[in-house]
């Protein structure tokens, strides 16, 4: 069992200047947490020097971190208007190759686009993905995408596009599904799941987060033969990053009877 840890959970750190992407691969190392997955936007300077992703990547191996998926916001694929779409397409391609210079194996990009998705919607974005995914194919970097706003948060929608592109992976988080139909989502997303993030935003007295059933959700991964990288995503509501960071590291072992 591995686990992650998503740099977004750290998000308020990283703007107060107290924590960056060394100190978080630091952070990493020193609490036993196995990968780390960066966040775009903690990663800005590789926009104009690849050899940053590379520092970035050393670091982490030298820390005998793994590295993980690399969660890319502003590449989404669907906008109404095409000139708009051509931009965000070349963020996401500049991304992949940035992966590439960091060493993950796996790039995050979403969907984009009107929640329902209609037809032209859906044309537009399995286009786009199967543009990436070839990129992709060239880097030896998996294309992911997430339930994470926009059309994905269907998990109809989701299956969808996984059906109609066979290569493009899930980043599963246990959160970011239409509210009612968050355990429909865990059921029937959970076996398509290459990736995931367990998100959480408080903890209760027995160390669970109140707002869903994170149990079950653990049960119907694990039923569902999931078998990759158990990843951290807190935000948490009374803003102590590293108490949430570790009270979710601590929920995951505990849920795989991990004893630390």
């Amino acid at each position: 069992m591995q686990t992650s840890l998503m740099t977004y959970s750290f998000r308020r750190t990283f703007e107060a200047g107290d924590m960056d992407i060394f100190s978080c691969i630091e952070f990493c190392r020193e609490h036993g947490i196995d990968c780390i997955e960066p966040w775009n936007r903690h990663l800005t300077e590789a926009e104009t020097d690849l050899g940053f992703a590379e520092r970035v990547g050393r670091a982490a191996a030298e820390a005998g971190l793994a590295m993980g998926c690399l969660a890319v916001d502003g590449g989404h694929i669907y906008e109404d208007d095409p000139a708009d779409r051509e931009k965000t397409r070349a963020c996401a391609l500049q991304w992949i190759d940035i992966a590439t210079a960091l060493g993950a194996p796996q790039v995050r990009i979403d969907a984009g686009g009107p929640e329902d998705m209609p037809d032209h919607a859906f044309a537009v974005i399995v286009e786009g993905f199967n543009d990436l995914i070839a990129r992709g194919r060239e880097r030896n970097v998996e294309i992911l995408t997430e339930n994470h706003w926009g059309p994905t948060k269907d998990p109809d929608n989701t299956i969808r596009l996984l059906q109609a592109l066979p290569e493009l992976g899930l980043l599963f988080d246990s959160n970011n599904w239409i509210p009612e139909r968050r355990e429909e989502a865990w059921r029937s997303c959970a076996g398509h799941a290459k990736a995931l993030h367990i998100k959480t935003f408080s903890f209760d007295e027995a160390g669970n987060d109140p707002s869903m059933d994170l149990v079950l959700c653990f049960s119907l991964l694990k039923d569902a033969g999931y078998a990759g990288v158990w990843g951290i995503e807190s935000t948490p509501e009374d803003g102590d990053e590293a108490a949430g960071v570790l009270g979710t590291l601590a929920l995951i072992r505990r849920e795989l009877g991990v004893a630390r």
